[in-house]
């Protein structure tokens, strides 16, 4: 007898084991009944799970017999979980349709890649920062966009005046030179239209930010080598908005800022004003000034025409004018009881016009056209000191471009050109320049598989007295799973060289000789990036986890470098390399109502010249990044943030101090309007504080290098109205 159940048993075991089976499914939107790549399905209570590939077709293997559960998966699409009786199967493949999420926030489209894939389907790596992060950034400092910048990894904001607050932007340990800033794709903010770019930039008009880390050169041209900042303004919409915002701080500054934006059947319009002032603002109580004493007023309207479906344009005008004073406390106060008092003053006139043509010849194909006419007009004024030049720049671009299901195209070419004339004070050489460049350029963005997307590019450049550059690139994203994905990709960039530098700007350009195409050349580069991200959800969906890690590495060649000669400064392209290399890493947790952010930031950057190895001077080689955010639907926001920079290399060889950055911001949110109040450094870092920032005296200071703030403990706040 036993002998017959041992085989009764042997035969129900294997008779499982043979009835275990496959199944397919075909994935489908339920909406447009589209096929759905990237699909996970997942056996409740087991480990089998597969995704389906580009024709939406899923397949999971060794099925057992029985009734089983299966939960589909896709980000921004509602899971959907069903249940099946084995073999009682039906059709096969089993059709499933899953319905997209219904997002509160505006859909996020990233313009910068030129891409028409999601950014889940990028290969190049693009952070962005939108809704309501941006308000709250917006909220902390309204008058420009430093503070925006500055609180991501791998971002410091360097200021170049000390008493003038003037500043730039570095990514990943270069000179703010090798950034590119960009508004809605064009190039307003390069060469001597640099100076004063990052204070004279509100943030209240804009929709999103789009940051690419490494060399962007292929699409953008020269100036990408660390990167680029597209800064996306807002559009019309059908519903319309008007919004205000008032803002005051204790440090004696205010803002004012307004946006209407409406759009109707064939029309539409965006119109944004602001006027920000402060007063001359000494928190170390030295007699200089941390932040000068300013006015500035912005007006930026733009019109929009929708004549077809198919068609659409735009054509708006940026315009800023600035009084920027600086200095000597008691000379700004009362220039003429101090007349021999320090001072640095900035007037400046910013005026540019965008064109954007946008055609579609169908669901396919598309031509677009870009033109932007900019001028900047700058003098600056310290002492018996004068510097007053014109910069007059064009961009003019066409491009078309080709959507298909599994490859994206991009064609196109651009001209840039650049004239700056320098008035004449003196006897000094004028420093007047003329650039311009020629450029072709073609992509392709490649869904080569369910699981790898690759994009490649070469562009080329004429650049007028400096020849020819070639810029190919590569990158490719590749899907772990469905929580896990790895991005890498590089490619080559130049920067054609001009005064205006950091370097220059710290001292005011007095002294510095012109550039020299006979002896100076391109600045020319190759970069890498590679990162790895994981996305889950843990103890039943209730805590939400995300990380990012980020390798770089940027090797510059000859690069550009003032150097002290007998007749003054002048710029030299040194026998030697920059390189610039380490890692950012980002942790992002979200619990029901809580928010927790963690950046780390390690960057080795080094000079090599002649030789020897030294560290590139103010670049923090540890940075940490802490935000904890407390929010309430459309009720309340609390925000505690924590940015911690390690020691810095001066360039007089000496070591600044480490430090933290505290901030503390609180909004009450209602229907049409918010009050809000933000503490920002509330445990007062300040170089003032613990190290000195001049040698000499008051009328005639020597300034040392700025690594740490310097405007300390500053509280603002203010009201937000939203009347459409």
């Amino acid at each position: 007898m036993p002998k017959y159940i041992l085989a009764f048993w042997l035969c129900l075991l294997f008779g499982n084991a043979f009835a275990q089976k496959s199944i397919s499914f075909s994935l489908k939107n339920q909406n447009t009944q589209e096929a759905l790549v990237g699909v996970f399905a997942m056996v409740t209570g087991s480990t089998a799970g597969a995704v389906s590939d580009l024709e939406g077709l899923l397949v999971l293997e060794n099925i057992p017999t029985g009734k089983i559960s299966i939960r589909f998966s896709l980000m921004g699409y509602e899971s959907k979980t069903l249940s099946f009786e084995i073999p009682e199967m039906g059709q096969n493949p089993i059709v499933v349709f899953l319905q997209p999420q219904e997002q509160e926030m505006d859909v996020v489209t990233i313009s910068s890649t030129r891409s028409s894939r999601s950014i889940e389907d990028i290969p190049t790596r693009v952070e962005f920062i939108a809704g309501e992060e941006l308000e709250e950034k917006a909220n902390m400092k309204p008058g420009d966009i430093r503070l925006l910048l500055s609180e991501s990894t791998g971002i410091q904001v360097q200021i170049t005046s000390p008493t003038s607050a003037n500043a730039g932007i570095r990514i990943q340990g270069l000179d703010g030179r090798y950034t590119q800033i960009l508004k809605d794709g064009f190039p307003l903010y390069s060469g001597a239209a640099s100076g004063l770019g990052l204070l004279q930039i509100p943030p209240l008009d804009l929709k999103q930010v789009e940051v690419i880390k490494g060399s962007a050169s292929t699409l953008y041209g020269g100036g990408a080598i660390a990167g680029l900042v597209n800064l996306i303004s807002k559009t019309p919409e059908t519903d319309g908005e008007l919004s205000f915002l008032l803002n005051g701080t204790n440090a004696g500054g205010l803002d004012l800022s307004g946006f209407y934006g409406k759009r109707n059947d064939k029309t539409g319009t965006t119109i944004f004003g602001a006027y920000n002032t402060n007063s001359p603002y000494d928190p170390a109580d030295i007699g200089l000034t941390a932040i000068p004493k300013f006015e500035r007023f912005t007006f930026n309207p733009r019109i929009f025409l929708y004549p077809s479906e198919r068609t659409k344009l735009n054509f708006g005008l940026n315009t800023t004018f600035e009084d920027r004073l600086g200095g000597n406390v008691a000379y700004i106060k009362n220039p003429e009881e101090n007349p021999n008092g320090f001072f640095e003053e900035n007037k400046t006139q910013r005026v540019s016009s965008q064109f954007f043509l946008d055609h579609k010849f169908d669901d396919r194909r598309h031509f677009q056209v870009k033109n932007s006419v900019n001028f900047f007009d700058r003098g600056l004024t310290s002492g018996d000191y004068r510097f007053k030049g014109l910069q007059q720049s064009t961009f003019s671009e066409i491009s078309m471009g080709m959507d298909l299901e599994q490859m994206d195209w991009v064609l196109g070419g651009n001209i840039w050109t650049e004239s700056f004339r320098e008035e004449q004070f003196g006897s000094a050489s004028l420093r007047d320049y003329d650039l311009n460049t020629f450029g072709l350029f073609l992509q392709n963005t490649w869904k080569t598989s369910a699981k790898t997307t690759l994009e490649t590019g070469l562009r080329t450049d004429y650049v007028g007295n400096y020849g020819w550059a070639i810029l190919p690139k590569a990158a490719l994203l590749y899907r772990v799973s469905p929580k896990a994905t790895s991005r890498i990709g590089g490619g080559l960039g130049y920067k054609a060289p001009t005064i205006f530098t950091e370097e220059s700007e710290r001292i005011q350009y007095r002294n510095v000789l012109p550039i020299d195409p006979n002896t100076n050349r391109l600045e020319k580069s190759y970069g890498l990036n590679w990162d790895v991200n994981y996305k889950t959800g843990l103890f039943d969906d209730q805590l939400f986890l995300s990380i990012n890690h980020l390798f770089f590495y940027t090797y510059l060649d000859n690069p550009l470098f003032l150097e002290e000669v007998q007749a003054g400064f002048r710029f030299v392209n040194i026998e030697g390399s920059s390189e610039s290399k380490g890692t950012e890493t980002n942790v992002k947790l979200e619990y029901q109502d809580f928010k927790l952010f963690l950046g780390y930031t390690f960057t080795d950057a080094r000079l090599r010249q002649n030789g020897t190895t030294r560290p590139n001077p103010l670049t923090p080689k540890h940075r940490v990044n802490t935000v904890l955010f407390y929010e309430v639907e459309e009720e309340w926001k609390v925000g505690l943030e924590g940015y911690y920079f390690s020691e810095q290399k001066l360039s007089d060889g000496t070591i600044g101090r480490d430090y933290w950055i505290v901030g503390l911001m609180a909004e009450k949110i209602w229907e049409n309007f918010s009050l809000y109040i933000n503490f920002e450094n509330f445990l007062d870092a300040r170089q003032t504080r613990f190290d000195s920032i001049f040698t000499g005296n008051l009328d005639n200071p020597s300034f040392r290098d700025i690594y740490a703030p310097l405007d300390g403990f500053v509280i603002n706040g203010g009201v937000r109205l939203r009347l459409m």
